[in-house]
């Protein structure tokens, strides 16, 4: 049976590596922490409850579909559709469309932006190739509006980040638990993170212009990944309830 993403296909490399994960959810924290309908995730008390673990449970369902066989795939996407109708029946309203095309927005910037970041430019092929693998999964969430290519979707994109972000308590308040579940340092190492992926207007908002810290040492830790001595530096660093999670993102 034919895989949901193709056996070559860059978002494979892309979601097969702890590192890049983690930037897409850093990345993603930061951004989805602005969403206007970051209301609906405070709604079930899971967010603020555990904000990590419901970023984390997204990013397992994203990398469940991008490794699956066609069929499985599919199935998946139905249950993260299912899961949420049965929150907009608990709350007796429904979750705006706008909403959901802007997570599936921030899951194709950040990985995009992740891999970039961490490893080597992308060819424009490669880019469209990011963006069908989700525009598949969007497609198969019944979302409507979604642009055709790559190139409509960055036009498309300007105007999410124009129009469906903005800094509000429920903002503030999820970064304020991020430094509470993560501790001082490791807060510190996210907000230092975010500044290497998240889109200007993003960064803007949240205040996170400024020097770059980790950008010098990128280089060096290209160095110490190809000396396949990375993992030493994150398990040092993780916290170490989702050391054994993150080390399983590593595939091949």
């Amino acid at each position: 049976m034919a895989p949901f993403a193709r056996e070559n296909s860059i978002v494979r490399k892309i979601w097969g590596r702890h590192d890049t994960v983690l930037l897409i959810f850093a990345g993603s924290a930061a951004e989805f922490a602005l969403n206007k309908a970051v209301d609906w995730l405070y709604f079930t008390g899971r967010l603020p409850a555990d904000p990590l673990g419901r970023l984390f449970s997204t990013v397992t369902y994203a990398r469940n579909i991008v490794f699956s066989e066609n069929e499985k795939a599919l199935a998946v996407i139905d249950t993260m559709r299912n899961i949420h109708k049965q929150v907009e029946a608990n709350r007796q309203s429904t979750i705006p469309d706008w909403a959901y095309r802007d997570v599936l927005y921030m899951l194709i910037h950040y990985s995009i932006a992740s891999y970039e970041t961490l490893e080597r430019s992308l060819t424009a092929e490669e880019k469209a190739d990011v963006y069908d693998v989700f525009y598949r999964v969007g497609s198969r969430m019944g979302l409507k509006d979604l642009p055709l290519s790559y190139p409509q979707w960055l036009l498309s994109r300007e105007q999410h980040l124009a129009n469906d972000i903005e800094r509000s308590h429920y903002t503030d308040d999820l970064f304020r638990q991020y430094k509470k579940h993560l501790g001082v340092a490791r807060y510190k190492i996210l907000l230092e993170s975010q500044k290497l992926v998240v889109p200007g207007r993003v960064s803007s908002l949240l205040d996170l212009e400024g020097s770059k810290i980790l950008k010098p040492m990128l280089p060096l830790y290209r160095i110490i990944k190809k000396a396949k001595l990375d993992w030493f530096l994150f398990s040092s660093i993780l916290p170490s309830n989702y050391k054994a999670q993150i080390k399983a993102l590593n595939i091949g």
